[in-house]
Formats: structure tokens, C-alpha cells, sequence
């Protein structure tokens, strides 16, 4: 999968969120000032040619979709973070972000504890 330019991420995040709009929406979506008409339209078709984004015809426009879902994408950024500033090692990023973020022990095992209901692991004796 390809990584996405930071315009072209926030692009995608609204199509997350709306699932399926014109760019007309997109820009609604955006923060002030708000880019151009064309200059939205130019990174949606970007994202087309990409492979994230879709389109379907809806009267003279379209309406865009994403193809890619978002927790696929987030996976594959985590990854290259990881492997690119931690050497691979999950570990090691969460001992950066415990010691840069002044994160408690406490903060540490409510996520962990997350972490096992996700994965189904909480039972009566891992609460």
C-alpha cells in the first residue's frame, strides 16, 4: 500500500468519515481557508489513481467512496513508524512514548487491559 502525501491523508479522513460525498462536501469538511475546488478534485483523483478512492456517477458529478479502509491504512503506518524510528520493536516505541509522554504505570496497564478485551483475552481472571 502506498503512503499517502499529508494533503492526500486529509482528504481521506473525511472520506472515512462521510463514506461517500462530492468534492464539494470535502471542502465543506475542511478547515479555513479552504482550498480551491480544483485543488481538491486534483488529490481526489490522486487517491484514484492510488487505489484508495472510487467514484460513481451521480447526475453531471460523482460521488467518492474509499476503497481502502481506514484501520488498514492505520496499520500500515503504525507498521512503517515502527520499523523506520524503533527498529521493529513495538517495545521500544512504547517505552519512548511512556518516557516523552510522562505516562503512569496506571495509564499503562488500563491499556494493556484494553489491548487483552480487543483480543478477547479478558476473562475472570485477567481483569
Amino acid at each position: 500500500m502506498k503512503q499517502l502525501t499529508k494533503a492526500e491523508e486529509e482528504v481521506m479522513q473525511i472520506l472515512w468519515k462521510l463514506e461517500k460525498c462530492n468534492v464539494a462536501a470535502i471542502i465543506e469538511e475542511l478547515p479555513e481557508p479552504k482550498p480551491a475546488y480544483n485543488t481538491v478534485s486534483t488529490i481526489v483523483r490522486i487517491l484514484e489513481n492510488k487505489g484508495f478512492v472510487d467514484h460513481e456517477k451521480a447526475g453531471k458529478g460523482h460521488l467518492y467512496f474509499p476503497l481502502v479502509k481506514k484501520s488498514d491504512y492505520s496499520n500500515q503506518s503504525i507498521n512503517k513508524l515502527v520499523d523506520g524510528y524503533f527498529q521493529g520493536s513495538f517495545k521500544s516505541m512504547v517505552s519512548f512514548f511512556m518516557k516523552k509522554n510522562d505516562m503512569s504505570l496506571s495509564e499503562l496497564e488500563s491499556i494493556m487491559k484494553e489491548i487483552r478485551k480487543s483480543d478477547g483475552q479478558e476473562g475472570p481472571d485477567n481483569k
